[in-house]
């Protein structure tokens, strides 16, 4: 579609956890803006991702996943999912061939009620069959009657051109709402944190990585080199000992794979420190949401 005007919007994506969400957004973008990892809450802010051609503009937001929430942090959590509902012009709903409508049945109701154009995507279809597929389909039709359904494999990349193609198509009219060569909403001491924690998912188990919290204290660059500072807050003395490992050796190891993922991201050298805090029981603290950057107010 190129008919001289130029298009614009804001393409919301929402669903579960572990539904795919964030390898979607950075297939869509074009560039490694969200965690993607194995395990379920990766995401915990709203991230933006912008897509830049010369006769349209689109602005992806990548959301937390959706679930009942136990504490403040997945309370706030939630909140980005919502605020993801009210300023959509096209909204995708990101599920997997094992989830089911009846899961978080009110943030689903929600969406339903939506004026906006809402795409289901049947996320890992490559690990089932067409006849699965089939209820799997119905099922969705059923639940969201007005929406469209269209089945991808976000890990094989097939189908999101489709996705990319009909968004294109349902954009509005519009000028861009950012600059041409601006390709996220977020600064680089954000993409920090995210890289640590990131690495921090990856390597300690249980509940050990959704205790974490980092924060950049110092983020210096030069020409050829950016000199980093940050903090990996947790909640209890015992974490400490367990992100530092025995001699600092786990540490250690953060440390040098966070560096060389943020080197690769931001193309320079990187100096990395990394220190271990106590922060008690911060996810339940309101206060600790706003010094964090989770309070949406």
């Amino acid at each position: 579609m190129n008919d001289g005007t130029h298009r614009a919007g804001f393409v919301n994506i929402v669903g579960n956890p572990n539904v795919g969400k964030s390898t979607l957004m950075n297939l869509l973008v074009g560039e490694r803006i969200s965690i993607a990892t194995f395990k379920a809450q990766t995401t915990r802010h709203r991230i933006m991702g912008i897509l830049n051609t010369p006769e349209m503009q689109i602005c992806f937001s990548d959301t937390p996943g959706v679930l009942k929430p136990n504490y403040k942090l997945q309370e706030q959590m939630l909140h980005f999912s919502e605020s993801a509902l009210q300023d959509a012009d096209v909204l995708l709903y990101v599920t997997d061939m094992v989830e089911t409508p009846d899961k978080n049945a009110d943030f689903l109701h929600k969406v339903a009620q939506m004026e906006v154009p809402v795409l289901v995507l049947i996320n890992k279809i490559d690990l089932s069959n067409q006849a699965a597929l089939t209820t799997k389909v119905e099922e969705w039709h059923e639940a969201l009657p007005k929406a469209e359904i269209m089945p991808i494999s976000a890990l094989h990349r097939f189908g999101v051109d489709n996705v990319l193609k009909r968004i294109r198509e349902l954009l509005p009219a519009s000028p861009p709402y950012f600059d041409k060569d601006q390709w996220t909403d977020k600064p680089a001491r954000f993409f920090v944190t995210e890289i640590v924690r990131e690495k921090i998912l990856l390597y300690y188990d249980k509940e050990i990585p959704y205790s974490v919290e980092v924060v950049v204290e110092s983020f210096k660059e030069a020409k050829d080199i950016i000199r980093i500072e940050a903090v990996i807050y947790v909640e209890r003395e015992s974490q400490k000992g367990i992100i530092i490992g025995h001699q600092g050796v786990a540490l250690k190891r953060i440390s040098s794979e966070a560096r060389r993922e943020l080197e690769k991201f931001f193309g320079k050298q990187i100096f990395l420190r990394l220190f271990v805090k106590v922060d008690k029981d911060w996810r339940s603290s309101e206060r600790a949401m706003r010094q964090y950057g989770y309070d949406p107010e």
